[in-house]
């Protein structure tokens, strides 16, 4: 009888399934149950779930949520594919969205498939990426698939999609750099100064940040286990021009989130004893953080119900209203050439402006270049050229205050640059920049960079280099005189 009514059950849940035009083969009565415990919360079905068995463990595996597909929908351009592996060598892939237009928030918010193919090898990828190509006609738009290193089927992904771009991604580039510092058993200050510097070098990944780090490991790392660490990757621009668009704050956020989102898949996925196993915890773990996934597609059902209207404008933002009240305060205080060279500045800060971080007395604002510390106080004081130079609220201060809500005040200013004092942009110009003052900023940097890669050595180590500071000195300025260093 209990097998009966267990047979029954089944065929009533695949029944089910069928009319809301789900896909299943084989489904065993467990993988049945987990499903049917996600349909019930999910408020807009059909889902997609495609399994074979052909033993009691988990063959081939393919899920996506209604919600999951809406977000792939909208933001289709660029894929990004993580691989797990669990402790029975069976790899599951999620595919997340990426790029500039992406703004979600929340762990594994940006998931919009997931996958596990029956073997990792031509077929059974390319059975796995038609599958997902099936239930997503927006795959045609994927222009851009970011990859980790250790992605060996690289033909069959090009094959699946023609038109798209295959890169390595910067996220994987760097957990992949981790992995080697660790492994080549450096002595503890050297690993922590390129664990330091790999992070900051992604955070504001340049093209002079990144030639730095590929010089300091070249010089760091022993030349026998240097080509272990494939640091020419540093040098290939295609990489780091997918990544480069965003800020140093945003790329702290952006690799944050994807450390904690590989974390889950981990430690639901990666350490369960079977796939039926790690699904079930990782979808758990799912519904019980659904709220972002929620609010977003209300969000997309607002969007896409709500009529278009010429009779309701649409409000302006609050930065707009900032920006557009310190531009007011600029004419009004300085004078015009002052006010033209800050209104230059300004136009920087709108494209991005962020705030780094702050302290008790000043704060370290960087708009993707070199960091520079800003003194709020008045008159407020930056270590940038420009505001070295000619003394005017520079794109730092600017945007110091724009991300306060605060507008341009007199005391900021020097006297010389309120209004009515200044006449002339060239004769500023001409009496104000000067070379000395170019060269004087440049040795202030590089001191502060050989300042502090000096705090990150061992003893033995800076009594080297600072005897190689010495002997330079020394030949520069002559062995007799004492030179402070």
């Amino acid at each position: 009888k209990l097998e009966r009514l267990k047979a029954s059950w089944t065929a009533a849940l695949q029944r089910k399934y069928f009319d809301l035009g789900i896909w299943t083969s084989s489904i065993s009565p467990m993988a049945l149950t987990m499903l049917n415990g996600l349909l019930i919360k999910d408020s807009s079905p059909p889902m997609l779930l495609h399994q074979v068995n052909k033993t009691a463990q988990l063959d081939t595996f393919n899920y996506q949520s209604c919600s999951m597909q809406s977000i792939f929908d909208h933001f289709p351009e660029i894929l990004f594919i993580h691989r797990t592996y669990n402790p029975r060598g069976k790899v599951l892939y999620t595919f997340l969205v990426d790029g500039p237009r992406v703004q979600l928030e929340g762990h594994l918010a940006r998931a919009v498939y997931f996958a596990i193919p029956a073997k990792e090898d031509t077929e059974g990828l390319a059975q796995m990426f038609q599958v997902f190509k099936k239930f997503n006609p927006a795959w045609e738009r994927v222009c851009t698939i970011l990859v980790d290193p250790h992605f060996l089927p690289l033909p069959t992904l090009a094959m699946e999609f023609p038109a798209a771009e295959v890169l390595l991604s910067a996220f994987h580039i760097c957990k992949f750099l981790q992995a080697k510092f660790y492994q080549l058993s450096l002595e503890r200050p050297m690993e922590r100064l390129l664990l330091t510097s790999l992070q900051s070098t992604m955070c504001s990944a340049t093209a002079g940040n990144l030639r730095k780090l590929y010089t300091l490991l070249s010089n760091c790392i022993p030349p026998a286990r240097l080509p272990e660490l494939h640091s020419h990757w540093l040098l290939n621009d295609r990489i780091w021009l997918a990544h480069r668009w965003r800020s140093q704050a945003e790329s702290s956020r952006y690799f944050q989130s994807l450390e904690v989102t590989t974390r889950i898949l981990s430690q639901f996925f990666g350490t369960a004893p079977s796939e039926k196993q790690g699904m079930a915890s990782l979808f758990r773990y799912m519904q019980q953080n659904s709220a972002d996934m929620a609010n977003f597609n209300q969000g997309l059902c607002a969007q896409n119900n709500h009529a278009p209207s010429d009779t309701i404008p649409e409000s302006p933002k609050v930065e707009q209203l900032v920006e557009s009240h310190i531009q007011h305060s600029l004419n009004a205080i300085c004078t015009g050439p002052a006010a033209q060279l800050c209104l230059g500045e300004l136009a920087v800060v709108q494209k991005s402006t962020h705030l780094i971080g702050s302290g008790s007395e000043k704060m370290n604002i960087q708009i993707l270049e070199d960091t520079h510390k800003v003194q709020p106080q008045p008159p407020a004081s930056c270590s940038c050229y420009f505001n070295q130079a000619f003394h005017l609220p520079c794109r730092h201060i600017l945007a110091m205050l724009s991300t306060r809500r605060q507008v341009l005040q007199p005391d900021m200013l020097p006297a010389q640059w309120t209004a009515g004092c200044a006449t002339s942009l060239d004769s500023i110009l001409g009496s104000k920049w000067s070379e000395t003052l170019d060269k004087h900023l440049a040795v202030t940097h590089l001191t502060e960079e050989v300042g502090q890669l000096l705090q990150h050595c061992s003893k033995e180590e800076f009594e080297r280099r600072y005897s190689t500071l010495r002997e330079l000195a020394d030949s520069w300025i002559g062995p007799y005189e004492q030179v402070q260093l």
